[in-house]
């Protein structure tokens, strides 16, 4: 079975990173177009940096930073709120926020009752 190649609106992951970041904007939907163009908050450009620079392991706390294709192949420590959830980033994950790849909730699992939680149990010794 051959592996299909990854493309993003019809580019390639090489195409997509010789794009400049105004050119890559064209091809992203309406929303996350617009937080490029209003630009990058200061955490994000020291994220960008790092990234720049070849770091493997980042950690942020920046959930609402899309991903771009130059953060392909990284690991991202990303903060869920509680501590940090470590991903690594694969082109299908190109145009959605980091933030998605991080939850914040877990499914809650719920126990036996304690004693004195129902009638019957109220009956017991604590011993």
């Amino acid at each position: 079975m051959v592996k299909k190649e990854f493309t993003y609106r019809g580019r390639t992951l090489e195409e997509l990173q010789k794009m400049s970041l105004e050119e890559f904007m064209t091809l992203v939907p309406a929303r996350e177009r617009r937080k490029i163009r209003r630009g990058f908050t200061d955490a994000e450009k020291k994220l960008l940096e790092k990234i720049a620079k070849g770091k493997q392991r980042i950690r942020t706390h920046c959930r609402d930073m899309i991903v771009l294709p130059s953060m392909v192949g990284r690991t991202i420590l990303i903060h869920n709120g509680k501590e940090f959830v470590e991903t690594q980033i694969v082109p299908e994950m190109i145009g959605h926020r980091l933030g998605e790849f991080a939850m914040t909730r877990k499914k809650v699992t719920h126990h036996a009752p304690g004693i004195g939680a129902t009638k019957s149990s109220a009956a017991l010794s604590v011993r």
